[in-house]
C-alpha cells in the first residue's frame, strides 16, 4: 500500500487477490461506460443489465468494476455516481481478467483483476469530496498513459487513411462543443451524440464523437478554447461522409479533463498567450497583413538561420518577423482527406465549425449568423538550401495571391487542375515573408503564418543570401517592433 492514497481501513488495489474476502476499497471513478441490456438466456424474454466502470487509488493502480443485474438494480447504482467522485466499494467478487477478450472492449489496466459488483452481497457508496484526501482525488487529473505516449492532431491528418481503425491517444484543447443529438435505431433503442471539435497547434479543426451519456455529460461541462483533454485510447477513423479523420469515444477510452502533466501545461499556455497569434483562431489574415507593413520586414533569414536562433533563444523569445527565399515543398491541395477550403463568420472572420454551426471566435451560432463565406486555411512546407520548415500557415487573400485564383475558382477546378497548380508553385522559388512565434510544441519549435509568398527575383534573391544572415545580426530593437505594426 506504500503508493496508496487510501486510509488503512481500505484494502489498496494493488494488494487484491482473489482469495480475500470481505474486502473494502476507496478511489476514485476515472471511467465509466452506459447501462446496457441483453437478453437473458436462462430467462428467454427478459434482459440481464449491466454497466462499467474504472476505478483508481494511485498513480500506479487502477482496475475495472463490473456490474450485472436486474434493471431495477443496475440502472439506479450506476445514476448514483459520476466519474470525478470518489466511492467505496464493499465486498466485491475479485477475479483474474481475460486479457485478451476483456481489454479489447475494455479500459487497459495495470492489474491482471477486475472486480464484479453482486445485487445481494456488495455495496457502493459515494464519499462527500470533503472527507477524502485531497491526493486521491488529485488522481482525476492524472492521465492513465504516459503522458508524452500520444499523436498530435496533426499527425493523425497527416497519416490520414494509414491509421484507419487504429486506437490511439490523443492531447487536444477544446475548440466547441455540439448540443447532444438524439435519435432512435432501427430496433427501437434510444441513442444520442455529441460531437466536440478539439484543435491543436498543428490542426485547426478535428471531430472527436461521443456516443454515450457520460462521455456526453462530461463534454458539456467542457469550455471551449480553455480545457485540455487526453484521450486514453480513443479511435481513429476516417469519416467518408466528412471526407476526414475523427476519433471516437469508445469503450476502452478513458479521458481525463485538464490533465496534470507538462506537455498540457504547454498546450494550455498556447491557448491564452498565442491566441491573438495564432491563424487557427480568430485571426484573419486579411487584418494581419493590413497591421504589417511588409517593406518594414528587413531581415532575411536561411532555415538553418531560423533554427539557430530558436535554439539560441530557447523557445522563450517574442514573436519576429523576417523574409525567406525558399520554395513550398508541401502543398496537399489535391488531397481529398485535407481541408483547404473552410466556413468564416461573416460578422467577426472566426472560423465556423460546420458539425457544431457554432463561429469559434464570436459563439454565435447558425441561427444568428448571416451567409457564411469560405476561405483558404492550410498548412504548407517551406524548404531551401539549408533546410525545409514545416506547418506553416497560409490561409484567406494572402492563400488566394499564392495560387493566383479565388476560393470559388479554385473549387471548380478538377483535381488534375488542382495538381497542375500544385506543381507549378513546388518548383518556383519564392519571396516570403513570414511571421514568427517561438513554441515549444510547434514541430522544429517555431510556428510561422505567410503574410505574402511572391516569385522571388533571382537577382536580389543572390544578392540578400550572398550577404551576412539575419541570425548574424542584433536582435531586433522594440522600437523597430512597433514599426511593423505602424
Amino acid at each position: 500500500m506504500a503508493d496508496s492514497f487510501a486510509s488503512n481501513a481500505f484494502t489498496a488495489l494493488s494488494d487484491l487477490h482473489p482469495n480475500m474476502a470481505n474486502t473494502k476499497i476507496i478511489g476514485i471513478v476515472i471511467g465509466k461506460t452506459d447501462v446496457k441490456g441483453f437478453p437473458d438466456r436462462k430467462n428467454i424474454g427478459s434482459e440481464r443489465f449491466t454497466f462499467s466502470f474504472t476505478i483508481r487509488d494511485s498513480p500506479a493502480h487502477f482496475m475495472n468494476v463490473t456490474s450485472w443485474g436486474s434493471e431495477a438494480y443496475v440502472r439506479p447504482l450506476s445514476d448514483s455516481f459520476r466519474v470525478g467522485e470518489c466511492v467505496t466499494i464493499e465486498n466485491p467478487l475479485i477475479q483474474r481478467k481475460e486479457l485478451e477478450r476483456e481489454e479489447r472492449f475494455s479500459p487497459a489496466t495495470p492489474s491482471d483483476y477486475k472486480l464484479l459488483l453482486s445485487e445481494n452481497h456488495s455495496q457502493i457508496k459515494v464519499c462527500p469530496s470533503r472527507e477524502v484526501d485531497s491526493r486521491l482525488l488529485s488522481l482525476i487529473h492524472l492521465p492513465v498513459k504516459e503522458s508524452r505516449d500520444y499523436y498530435s492532431l496533426g499527425d493523425i491528418v497527416a497519416n490520414g487513411h494509414s491509421l484507419h481503425g487504429r486506437v490511439l491517444n490523443v492531447l487536444a484543447a477544446v475548440r466547441a462543443v455540439g448540443e447532444p443529438k438524439y435519435f432512435t435505431t432501427s430496433d427501437r433503442r434510444k441513442g444520442q451524440r455529441c460531437e466536440v471539435m478539439l484543435y491543436d497547434e498543428t490542426e485547426s479543426s478535428f471531430t472527436m464523437m461521443c456516443w454515450d451519456s457520460e462521455s456526453i455529460l462530461r463534454a458539456q461541462r467542457w469550455k471551449p478554447r480553455q480545457t485540455v483533454i487526453f484521450a486514453a485510447d480513443a479511435r481513429i477513423n476516417f469519416d467518408k461522409f466528412r471526407n476526414r479523420m475523427t476519433a471516437t469515444v469508445i469503450s476502452k477510452t478513458i479521458i481525463t479533463t485538464d490533465p496534470d502533466i507538462p506537455e498540457a501545461n504547454i498546450l494550455l499556455n498556447f491557448i491564452r498567450e498565442n491566441r491573438e497569434m495564432n491563424p487557427l483562431d480568430d485571426e484573419m489574415d486579411s487584418a494581419l497583413k493590413e497591421s504589417v507593413n511588409l517593406t518594414t520586414i528587413e531581415d532575411v533569414y536561411t532555415i538553418e538561420q531560423l533554427k539557430a536562433r530558436v535554439l539560441r533563444d530557447g523557445g522563450k523569445a517574442p514573436p519576429f518577423y523576417g523574409v525567406l527565399y525558399a520554395h513550398i515543398s508541401t502543398l496537399n491541395i489535391d488531397d481529398e482527406v485535407t481541408r483547404v477550403v473552410r466556413n468564416r463568420c461573416p460578422g467577426c472572420g472566426g472560423l465556423v465549425q460546420e458539425a457544431v454551426g457554432t463561429c469559434t471566435a464570436c459563439s454565435k451560432d447558425s441561427r444568428e449568423l448571416g451567409p457564411l463565406f469560405l476561405s483558404f486555411d492550410m498548412l504548407v512546407a517551406l524548404t531551401d538550401h539549408t533546410g525545409t520548415l514545416p506547418a506553416c500557415s497560409l490561409v484567406g487573400s494572402v492563400a488566394e495571391e499564392t495560387l493566383g485564383c479565388t476560393v470559388n475558382e479554385f473549387l471548380a477546378m478538377t483535381d488534375g487542375q488542382k495538381t497542375a497548380l500544385k506543381w507549378q508553385l513546388l518548383l518556383e522559388r519564392s519571396k516570403v515573408h513570414l511571421k514568427f512565434i517561438p513554441s515549444h510544441r510547434a514541430r522544429g519549435g517555431l510556428r510561422a503564418s505567410v503574410l505574402s509568398c511572391r516569385r522571388a527575383d533571382p537577382v536580389e534573391a543572390s544578392r540578400s543570401l550572398s550577404g551576412r544572415g539575419a541570425s548574424d545580426r542584433l536582435p531586433q530593437t522594440p522600437e523597430k517592433s512597433r514599426r511593423l505594426n505602424s
